[in-house]
């Protein structure tokens, strides 16, 4: 296992922290380790009763590209908050949808080799529409309804590549296979 034997932050902002971990490892030899360190975050598959996929797309900035996603987010200023509560806003804020059932899918780890975030994926249904109410930085954001058969077509064209979407994906069947039986 490895020791951390010193600890020093290096950059922060509202999002995030980076830090510098001195570790040793098992046989003694000392190191550096770099986290990046963000809270937890939830992240909903909006499922209709006919089986359509809400989904939301955005600019991302680090790749540059807008990517499609299901909604997912963090409380502001790295504050850490209930995972089902998180759901529930991050569902109404990016896509102005309200469900009368959020069940628990699982949890993701964001890029465990680099951060310490984690997420919690919920599925939401009985949705009811509403407006979105957005935050400044999500100006950009567009929403949109797709087909099983859509998104997995999305999946296999490079249209939609976001690892936590992916994962959230494969957890919703998981749990459809589970019921099915």
């Amino acid at each position: 296992m490895i020791e951390q034997i010193s600890t020093r932050q290096v950059y922060a902002n509202n999002w995030m922290t980076v830090r510098e971990d001195g570790i040793r490892l098992p046989d003694g030899t000392e190191g550096v380790y770099g986290v990046v360190d963000k809270p937890t975050y939830a992240l909903v598959v909006p499922r209709d009763d006919d089986g359509g996929l809400h989904l939301v797309e955005q600019f991302r900035y680090p790749v540059g590209e807008r990517r499609w996603e299901f909604p997912a987010g963090t409380a502001p200023d790295r504050a850490e908050a209930d995972p089902a509560e998180l759901a529930v806003r991050e569902l109404v804020e990016e896509t102005g949808l309200a469900a009368t059932t959020m069940t628990f899918l699982g949890m993701l780890d964001v890029a465990p080799g680099m951060s310490s975030q984690r997420g919690h994926v919920y599925l939401a249904t009985g949705l009811i529409a509403g407006p979105p109410q957005r935050e400044h930085q999500e100006q950009d954001m567009r929403s949109s309804w797709f087909t099983a058969g859509e998104f997995e077509e999305l999946v296999r064209t490079g249209g939609i590549t976001d690892a936590q979407t992916l994962a959230a994906y494969a957890l919703l069947r998981l749990h459809d296979d589970r019921r099915a039986r």
